[in-house]
């Protein structure tokens, strides 16, 4: 739980009164390889803090293919925030691509935490505008990137993912098939 507190000092000053507090209203979790964290269907109920692994969101399309949308590796966040704050189904799943550790921070004592700890709600607003605006230039990496480009981009920035994550979900985060992927790779060896 260290490394969650070292994230957020990264961010935000805290207190030793802050860090007790942080540490005793999260709760941890271990998390198997394949293990799942939210399913489609089920409402929501934390923010989840990767102290170790790799994890994938998705969803399933109209013809039953996996879509993964989102990864979240070491000292990354995953949730569904549109069903964690409106309380409705999720659209999505989350789901462990290795055997994992996280912090959990449950919906319910969340707004408890931001009464406490004034300085958590600034910590939460910088992190979610760095993974807004990664999600704006992804988009526009899919309009104005090649399949071929989004690839190569994605490689060099995020090599440890490639380590990480089977190829077929790295296909299928950059939006083509496995087999494209395959012959994009056998080019650049």
């Amino acid at each position: 739980m260290q490394r969650l507190i070292a994230h957020i000092s990264k961010f935000v000053d805290l207190t030793e009164e802050d860090k007790e507090i942080i540490l005793s209203l999260m709760q941890y979790q271990e998390v198997k390889k394949k293990e799942y964290l939210l399913r489609q269907d089920a409402v929501c109920n934390a923010n989840y803090f990767i102290l170790k692994g790799v994890f994938r969101k998705y969803y399933i399309d109209e013809k039953g293919s996996e879509q993964i949308i989102h990864f979240g590796i070491d000292n990354w966040w995953i949730t569904d925030y549109d069903s964690l704050e409106r309380r409705i189904p999720s659209q999505y799943f989350i789901q462990a691509v290795e055997g994992a550790e996280v912090a959990v921070l449950d919906w319910r004592v969340q707004e408890e935490l931001f009464a406490k700890i004034p300085a958590l709600e600034r910590y939460f607003r910088l992190i979610l505008q760095r993974a807004y605006a990664a999600s704006m230039q992804r988009i526009r990496y899919i309009y104005d990137f090649s399949g071929e480009e989004r690839y190569y981009h994605f490689s060099n920035l995020y090599p440890e993912f490639l380590q990480r994550i089977p190829q077929y979900m790295v296909a299928s985060y950059l939006g083509f098939t496995p087999e494209f992927l395959s012959k994009i790779r056998a080019k650049k060896i």
